[in-house]
């Protein structure tokens, strides 16, 4: 439970009943409603029934059409969706990326660990991150970004974002023509001190498609050789 909130509703897809359990019992100490379920398939219908605050799938599980599976509980974006994975597995991690997973958690796995990246997530997801004051409109040129609501329209169009896609993408407007490494990146946007810098790779990839003209030759979201990204404003 976040800042006096109703319980989050946590939707677990693990195909091992004992890694399961530990999660499970990890989450529903921490006040959360937790439903677990075997594959991807039911997964689908379960969110489609009662969305989820957040989702935890098994990137590994043995099922043919797990990806397929995860790309539709993004479309629409429900809460956010944090894989596993297995440990030392580079593809396991890109495909997660992909797919628009805000986190990833590698097995083995600390339960510890895990439980506090969930709160991590559903804090931002519900902008518990974003410090009074700090709200308001963001715009430039056709893009307006109403960060309150956390709402991004391109040319009066709605844009629809993952969690992490839309703190990236307000972080980088909030502080225009600045230079970020993607070390720096990790730290202010993920609240990570270590980890794999190709998320911001990935993620950044992922906003140019949806927010540039021609995303292989990006105006706003620029690359800066040899050190990271930042954002040119269109509008002078």
């Amino acid at each position: 439970m976040i800042g006096g909130s109703p319980p989050s509703r946590i939707l677990v897809v693990e195909h091992d009943p004992t890694i399961a359990e530990v999660i499970v019992r990890y989450l529903e100490r921490d006040g959360h409603r937790v439903e677990w379920v075997r594959d991807a398939a039911t997964a689908l219908g379960r969110a489609a029934a009662e969305p989820p605050d957040l989702v935890i799938l098994d990137l590994g599980a043995p099922e043919p059409d797990v990806l397929a599976a995860c790309r539709a509980l993004r479309e629409p974006p429900p809460g956010p969706m944090l894989m596993l994975t297995v440990s030392g597995e580079e593809l396991d991690r890109a495909v997660a990326m992909e797919i628009g997973a805000e986190d990833y958690v590698s097995k083995p796995f600390s339960p510890r660990e895990l439980a506090l990246r969930v709160q991590a997530l559903l804090r931002r997801s519900r902008g518990a991150t974003v410090p009074a004051g700090t709200g308001g409109i963001l715009r430039d040129g056709d893009l307006v970004v109403d960060v309150g609501a956390r709402d991004v329209r391109l040319g009066g169009a709605a844009v629809t974002l993952t969690t992490r896609e839309f703190d990236l993408l307000t972080h980088l407007m909030r502080n225009p023509r600045q230079a970020f490494s993607r070390a720096a990146l990790l730290h202010q946007v993920w609240g990570w001190s270590f980890g794999d810098s190709s998320t911001v790779t990935v993620h950044v990839r992922r906003l140019r498609e949806k927010i540039e003209k021609d995303p292989t030759a990006p105006r706003r979201i620029v690359t800066v050789w040899g050190v990271g990204y930042r954002y040119e404003p269109i509008e002078q």
